[in-house]
């Protein structure tokens, strides 16, 4: 049976509960890929399901998500908008965001400080 990105994510979530240091590192960096993973593809999905609507409606779409535009951004921008909006309410979105704040209140943080 093939683990998807959803339950690989939640799995790695409950792992971190037990590691530090380099050991969270490597759970945070595993479940970051997972993350953009997950949002690429549901982009893709996105796309193919507004392939029919205009760039202007997308906008007021992405507005009414709560994700700013404006009249800069072009068609994949907006639609990058609103597979984030959609995404972000996934289990697999709010478990990695669970995961990388309680990292970072233990110190551990996949941008290395200067």
């Amino acid at each position: 049976m093939m683990t998807t990105t959803t339950q690989r994510i939640l799995d790695l979530a409950a792992a971190t509960q037990a590691s530090n240091g380099e050991d969270l590192l490597l759970l945070l960096g595993e479940a970051n890929e997972l993350y953009q993973q997950g949002l690429k593809e549901l982009r893709q999905e996105v796309a193919a399901r507004l392939n029919g609507l205009a760039t202007a409606e997308l906008m007021t779409a992405a507005r009414t998500a709560g994700m700013p535009c404006d009249a800069s951004q072009d068609r994949a921008e907006v639609l990058l908008l609103l597979a984030l909006a959609e995404w972000e309410m996934t289990p697999a979105a709010l478990a990695y965001t669970q995961m990388a704040e309680d990292a970072a209140r233990r110190g551990i943080c996949l941008i290395p400080e200067e």
